[in-house]
């Protein structure tokens, strides 16, 4: 079905998520033309990226006009939490995404606890603090036991740190708080208990009363083997879970998922578009780790591979509001995406590296591209996550095996990466 007339989607953003949005949206044969704005050297393969500065909506809209697009679908926290999806929906251009209100379930983790917190939906305790100094006090005063310190605003996804130690803790406050690592970000923080259990990354999409979930996945967002190393973007995910039993997940549907989508409705907030839910699987049950307003990175990359409904048609359904009707079907497979990433990440690392292998990929493998560009003939690295190499078979081992044979065909320098994505999963 031709969902939009005139086949022309434009995707936001530059990342892994990014990429497999416009593969993914690719597949709908009535779509005629993918921009993306900025784009990568993997996604100009299939869509014309465009370089615009993504803070001037003004500009993105007028292109969107002028280019006759029939919607845009924003991959990226910062531009919805900024207001992108309100200002086009004020111009009547179709778009994906929740709007500035609802995004603050990722921009503002005080306002996502707090809500949790006045609805009973279950996450570890926390305090939220503006101040350093009474953020420092109420660490003093607690026993001697893990905690986590998250900056309360965007952070790309190293904005919470699990510290063992009060001298740990103390370290991350000065970190954020005085020394500004997340400038704004840091400004205000949570000091939470350090929830103990397996993690699991569960996609609801919603029209703002009714939603789908998608397979639900698990990432890895230490830099190290053994989850040592500092946290990241993302290293690598898998999918289908076996840590979220059909048990848990119907639980997590009941005590997390429906009660955050009627506690945003009682607060008078339409929430329209992918409800990212980390959860930690503890043993009181599922609890709230972090909400995010967008597709995850690097779920997506395994996520995405095993739908098997038209992504189109879900985006439709939510613009729609008729997502109740749809009946998502995924692919019974498992993927495996390792994230191949510059030597150094998530700190200091070094870009302009040649990128050689890409060629002959064998079938059901899939290298979404994140931190590349194209000078001439060569793909240069551009960033700190290069490339999500992708894995899809009928079991997980396959397709660990899949993802980690391609791994070994492709070669940058100081290409690092972890060796065991999903391998906790496989014992």
């Amino acid at each position: 079905m031709n969902y939009y007339p005139k086949g022309k989607i434009l995707v936001i953003g530059s990342g892994g998520r990014e990429h497999v949005l416009a593969w993914k949206i690719a597949q709908n044969p009535d779509v005629k033309k993918i921009y993306c704005i900025p784009g990568n050297g993997g996604i100009e393969q299939i869509a014309e990226c465009m370089r615009l500065d993504l803070n001037d909506f003004e500009s993105l809209a007028t292109f969107v006009r002028e280019k006759e697009i029939g919607l845009t679908v924003v991959g990226p926290e910062q531009p919805l939490v900024a207001g992108l999806a309100d200002y086009f929906q004020k111009q009547n251009l179709p778009v994906f995404g929740p709007r500035k209100t609802a995004a603050q379930m990722e921009g503002s983790k005080i306002f996502a606890k707090k809500l949790m917190r006045k609805y009973d939906i279950p996450t570890a305790q926390f305090e939220a603090f503006d101040s350093h100094e009474w953020a420092l006090r109420y660490l003093k005063s607690l026993p001697e036991k893990p905690v986590v310190v998250k900056a309360d605003g965007l952070a790309a996804g190293k904005g919470a740190i699990v510290c063992s130690t009060k001298d740990g803790a103390e370290g991350a406050l000065e970190e954020m708080m005085a020394k500004r690592a997340f400038k704004d970000a840091g400004s205000r923080v949570v000091i939470e208990e350090c929830m103990q259990g397996e993690e699991a990354s569960l996609f609801i999409i919603t029209d703002g009363k009714d939603y789908v979930t998608l397979t639900p996945a698990q990432d890895y967002k230490r830099a190290l083997d053994n989850d040592e190393g500092k946290n990241t973007g993302g290293m690598g995910s898998y999918a289908p879970t076996p840590f979220l039993t059909t048990e848990l997940h119907n639980k997590a549907i009941r005590e997390v998922v429906e009660p955050t989508l009627s506690a945003l409705q009682s607060e008078g907030i339409e929430y329209r578009g992918v409800l990212y839910c980390g959860l930690m699987l503890t043993e009181e049950g599922p609890k709230v780790v972090e909400f995010n307003c967008r597709f995850g990175d690097p779920e997506t990359q395994v996520v995405l591979p095993l739908l098997k409904t038209d992504l189109l048609e879900i985006f439709h359904a939510v613009q729609t509001k008729t997502i109740g009707r749809l009946k998502i079907e995924n692919h019974d497979q498992s993927a495996v995406c390792v994230v191949l990433a510059s030597g150094g990440y998530p700190d200091k690392y070094e870009t302009g590296k040649e990128i050689s292998g890409l060629q002959n990929q064998s079938k059901d493998v899939f290298v979404f591209h994140a931190g590349t560009r194209k000078e001439g003939h060569k793909l240069l690295t551009s960033g700190g996550r290069v490339l999500g190499v992708t894995g899809k078979a009928a079991d997980l081992k396959s397709a660990v095996d899949r993802a980690y044979r391609a791994v070994d065909n492709i070669h940058f320098e100081n290409m690092q990466f972890r060796r065991d994505i999903a391998k906790k999963a496989l014992r």
